[in-house]
């Protein structure tokens, strides 16, 4: 063989792109065929869940596997009953509470607050009609947008800030989806802002399940994933380091996930004292510590010297292994919830939805 023809040859064999990996998870049909099985018959339109969930996944680059795709399934179910926007009783009451008590703690008299709802809006009802007549978040926010865009008053007790927090179909935290754009490619145009795209069903799914889904976490039982679904990324392996923290310190700490208190908090939070009052025995610095600490709401802290270490000194103490993951013991409160509900009930709802989707699955395999 002539040299150039060889020479040729071995730079085209190293300008070659490495090979793919395999895919993995069922191909794209049958993945949306199973999942139209899978949807109750009450579900209008499964055709078009189905590819919505698709295609949510195929974006994260998850595969469609039947533990993924029930997942999802599972927080959809429990959160609306696959409604893209659904109704929530008694919203109007709750919403014009919510605007009483801010414009309360803003220093705004109620009587400007009605004077302000009483101002035509931009579809020509007053604000006060429209505020009467939301039965969904969707039409809480847009009402919600077009009163601090409008109405000068309107922004000096709402701060700016539209107090509906989630929706759509998995009831996904609309700051959660703000950032996730920033770190991913949307896989639809934008039609109009992310917080609009949230309530639709193809956004709804797509945001809900890169929450769920789409992060690293040291758990080897899907309830987890659900648990901090509801209580935020990896709560479950915090609420498991909280309790090893315990038994370091001799102390019962709240097994919330949260391991630093709010910015704004001007004293240290239950869980950095017991750090601190740690670091000694851990053979770390208290710098060192709370440097550790502060990487709590990442997937790097379970690389981390403190959990590391935390860990290694509680399993001597206790002569066992320690669970890595927990799940988080926090109590639900929200304007929507009537009753006692925490994050373990949360969980344990949804991990019962999951694996009755998985034995639907075998089943229609055996079939």
């Amino acid at each position: 063989m002539a040299a150039w023809v060889l020479a040729a040859l071995l730079l085209a064999s190293c300008a070659a792109p490495p090979p793919m990996p395999e895919a993995s998870g069922l191909p794209p049909d049958e993945a949306r065929a199973l999942l139209v099985q899978l949807l109750p018959e009450r579900v209008r339109d499964k055709p078009g869940w189905a590819a919505d969930i698709h295609t949510a996944l195929a974006s994260l680059d998850l595969p469609s596997t039947p533990a993924h795709l029930c997942a999802v399934l599972a927080v959809t179910e429990q959160e609306t009953g696959y409604q893209a926007d659904p109704v929530v009783p008694g919203l109007a009451a709750i919403a014009r509470q919510e605007i009483d008590r801010r414009a309360e703690q803003a220093g705004v008299p109620l009587l400007a607050v009605r004077a302000a709802l009483a101002l035509s809006s931009s579809d020509g009802r007053s604000y006060a009609e429209r505020l009467e007549a939301v039965r969904t978040e969707r039409a809480l926010s847009e009402l919600y947008e077009d009163f601090i865009d409008r109405v000068p008053l309107g922004r000096s007790f709402l701060a700016a800030r539209n107090p509906v927090r989630t929706g759509g179909p998995m009831q996904v935290g609309i700051a959660f989806a703000q950032a996730q754009v920033q770190q991913r490619t949307y896989p639809y145009a934008l039609r109009d802002s992310v917080r609009a795209e949230v309530f639709t069903r193809r956004g709804g799914l797509y945001f809900g399940t890169a929450h769920l889904l789409d992060y690293r976490a040291p758990y080897t039982q899907m309830i987890h994933r659900f648990a901090d679904f509801n209580a935020g990324r990896w709560a479950s392996r915090n609420a498991a380091f909280q309790q090893a923290l315990g038994i370091v310190t001799g102390q019962t700490l709240a097994l919330d996930g949260d391991l630093l208190p709010p910015p704004a908090a001007k004293t240290l939070g239950e869980t950095e004292r017991a750090v601190l009052i740690a670091a000694p025995r851990l053979a770390l610095e208290e710098a060192a510590a709370r440097r550790d600490l502060a990487l709590g709401e990442g997937a790097d802290f379970a690389g981390s010297e403190l959990y590391r270490r935390t860990f290694a000194y509680a399993e001597q103490l206790q002569r066992r292994v320690l669970p890595r993951a927990v799940l988080p013991q926090i109590e639900l409160h929200s304007p929507k919830i009537t009753r006692k509900l925490t994050t373990e009930w949360f969980a344990k709802r949804v991990d019962e939805r999951w694996r009755r989707c998985l034995a639907r699955v075998d089943a229609l395999r055996a079939q």
